[in-house]
């Protein structure tokens, strides 16, 4: 499963009918839906995995967890300096990929910004590849990304994330590996806290399908059926997904 072509561009190449069927890593939006509709179609959401957004950070970074809020106010310019949040007196380096760079940086702009605009001290980086590096490399950065791209990386650490501060749930199993035990151990996905909805940024994989009682309806529905066998269900979980049961 891969959701690395921005949805904005599978979305419309679906609805311009030149996809049978695609994948997204957040719900089809208002405009999406209307514009569909415009071309007489209806389209179909249909949960298939469950993901999460994981915060990474420099192993040797000593803080053990942000609130919502907090984050939120990292990645709006609120907040500037670890020491704000506990931490060393240490200015914040929050990277980020653009917004049209996929659903990840959507679904993190609506959830978890709530709509609100980047600080001007973002860096900009294109891939989470290059920007987990930089954080490796960086005792004062912070990144976030999908989670199974995250908390089994060997040169970073995997922040907590709670909607109070005494109530932090980290996205990987306990108890954490540090990263001198890796890559011989990796820290694990916290499949149980994804599925019961306890780790505050969690989300839904979706395959799109066009209902226009035509071949590229039937293609989506088996495709989407496939995925939701026990096969398919242990198919994501391989390539790193949480499934949905």
């Amino acid at each position: 499963m891969q959701y690395l072509r921005t949805e904005l561009v599978t979305i419309r190449m679906l609805i311009e009918n030149q996809l049978a069927f695609s994948q997204a890593s957040r719900s089809l939006k208002d405009e999406e839906i209307q514009r569909a509709q415009q071309r007489g179609l209806t389209l179909k959401e249909v949960p298939v995995a469950i993901d999460g957004i994981a915060i990474a950070v420099h192993p040797d970074l000593p803080v053990s967890g942000l609130t919502i809020t907090q984050l939120k106010d990292i990645y709006t310019g609120k907040i500037r300096n670890w020491r704000q949040v506990g931490g060393p007196n240490l200015a914040i380096i929050p990277y980020s990929r653009r917004k049209e760079d996929g659903g990840t940086v959507e679904f993190f702009i609506d959830q978890v910004l709530e709509k609100a605009d980047f600080g001007d001290n973002i860096e900009y980086v294109y891939s989470t590849t290059p920007a987990l590096r930089k954080v490796s490399q960086n005792l004062g950065g912070i990144y976030y990304a999908s989670a199974p791209e995250v908390v089994p990386q060997c040169g970073i650490k995997t922040l907590p994330l709670g909607k109070s501060e005494n109530k932090l749930v980290a996205p990987y199993q306990e108890p954490s590996i540090p990263s001198s035990q890796c890559p011989q151990k990796r820290n694990q996905l916290n499949e149980l806290a994804f599925q019961k909805g306890e780790y505050p940024i969690t989300r839904r994989l979706f395959v799109i399908i066009k209902q226009n009682g035509q071949l590229d309806e039937q293609a989506g529905e088996a495709y989407a059926d496939l995925l939701l066998t026990d096969q398919g269900q242990e198919l994501i979980e391989k390539a790193g997904f949480v499934p949905l049961r």
